[in-house]
């Protein structure tokens, strides 16, 4: 699959496409999510972000661990309120939409909503925040997306064993463990890419 820069692609999907898969982009607070979508896709995305207040900051701290030097926490200023919703052609008949998720629990009502008719999921991880992770992976569980986990690369983050976070994040055998880094093209494309061969593999089993 052959997946274009933005700058090669118009508003508007091609008339040879044929079909359409929704993913979705999921991780905790500041983990890159917006990041992630922003780098992918090929049209202005839509962005739900909202600058914090200090009330949000204060509950931003509470839900997550104090900000990791080094960690997106440090610098942020803004969170997603809805939703982000960007797009990405895979191939001449098939384009992806990709629908990032809020990252603070309290808009975890929303997930119910958003699951419906999801193909796949890829969970960004950030390794200094692990623990923040269990709930993210335990609602995909418990709506039955499937889904890969991509660990977002910070700066100045420590390097990762993957068996020690495959083991510390509970993951089965067969499910893709990556990593990335959000703020590159490539190295997203190649995380969403796992995400896609494993869906493939299991459509095929």
């Amino acid at each position: 699959m052959d997946c274009m820069p933005a700058s090669d692609k118009s508003r508007y999907l091609s008339e040879a496409v044929q079909r359409a898969a929704k993913i979705l982009v999921v991780g905790h607070f500041a983990v890159g999510k917006t990041t992630f979508i922003g780098t992918l896709s090929e049209i202005p995305p839509l962005r739900t972000e909202e600058r914090m207040t200090q009330v949000g900051d204060r509950i931003g701290e509470v839900e997550g661990a104090p900000a990791a030097r080094g960690s997106a926490t440090a610098a942020k200023s803004t969170t997603t309120v809805a939703m982000d919703c960007g797009r990405i052609t895979l191939s001449e008949r098939l384009v992806l939409y990709l629908f990032g998720t809020p990252g603070q629990q309290r808009f975890v009502q929303v997930w119910e909503d958003v699951t419906r008719g999801a193909l796949g999921a890829l969970a960004l991880v950030d390794p200094q925040r692990l623990q923040e992770s269990f709930a993210v992976i335990d609602l995909l569980e418990k709506y039955g997306v499937p889904y890969a986990v991509a660990v977002n690369r910070f700066d100045e983050s420590p390097p990762f064993d993957a068996e020690q976070l495959r083991e510390a994040l509970d993951l089965l055998p067969d499910i893709p463990l990556v990593t990335c880094d959000v703020r590159d093209r490539n190295s997203s494309v190649l995380a969403l890419m796992e995400l896609i061969g494993y869906l493939q593999e299991r459509a095929e089993d």
